[in-house]
């Protein structure tokens, strides 16, 4: 049976006509658990990148919600790390101090190429951003595309989910690590063709030497 516990209440429930398709919208409901977005255009093309963007914008927010920690954007967490790794990387040493460092240039890719993408110098850009960092609190500055200069970004309020940057480096490097994998299964095999090429022939030069011997 039914009871109050499990109904609703709204102000307006009523049935519309947009374009050409009924719809039933139900509105003024107090604290409702589910919401509706009606998103409108004059092309379809323009009405699927509305929905993109909302749907990006809600993913950003669930994220934060899950998981309720920040990181400067603009580029700031990704030349934090590079300066830490590279810091890190002499204590090291040997094969894995090149591995470490060429992780770090890797990781500052990310914000060269939002310098480039924003139309500024990527040297220079680069160049300043480490600067910065290297201050006190310098982990918090980054790119910032509308002054083309080297800024705070939580004082602009450039912010991106912390777990979007784990999973973003995560995938990143299982990707890279697969890639080096596939390289080396084809030099190996490259190499043992060229060892089944050679095989025959110094089993003939040993025949032919021990002929003459």
């Amino acid at each position: 049976d039914l009871s109050s516990d499990v109904l609703g209440t709204a102000k307006l429930v009523e049935e519309r006509k947009v374009a050409d398709e009924k719809m039933v919208f139900v509105e003024g409901c107090p604290n409702p658990k589910a919401v509706s977005i009606l998103i409108r255009g004059g092309l379809e093309k323009a009405v699927d990148e509305a929905e993109r963007s909302i749907i990006d914008a809600l993913s950003v927010v669930a994220d934060v919600i899950e998981d309720p920690y920040i990181v400067p954007g603009g580029g700031a967490s990704e030349a934090e790390v590079a300066k830490e790794l590279r810091k890190y990387a002499p204590q090291v040493g040997g094969r894995e101090q090149l591995a470490i460092e060429a992780f770090a240039n890797a990781v500052e890719v990310i914000p060269r190429a939002l310098a480039e993408n924003s139309g500024l110098d990527p040297i220079d850009i680069t160049a300043e951003l480490r600067a910065y960092h290297e201050k006190e609190d310098g982990w918090k500055y980054g790119i910032d595309v509308f002054s083309g200069k080297v800024s705070d970004m939580l004082g602009l309020g450039i912010i991106e989910p912390l777990v979007v940057k784990l999973h973003a480096i995560k995938a990143a490097t299982e990707v890279s690590a697969l890639i080096l994998r596939i390289d080396d299964i084809i030099a190996a095999g490259k190499l043992e063709e060229k060892g089944a090429e050679k095989g025959p022939k110094g089993e003939e030069e040993e025949e032919k030497s021990s002929e003459f011997d």
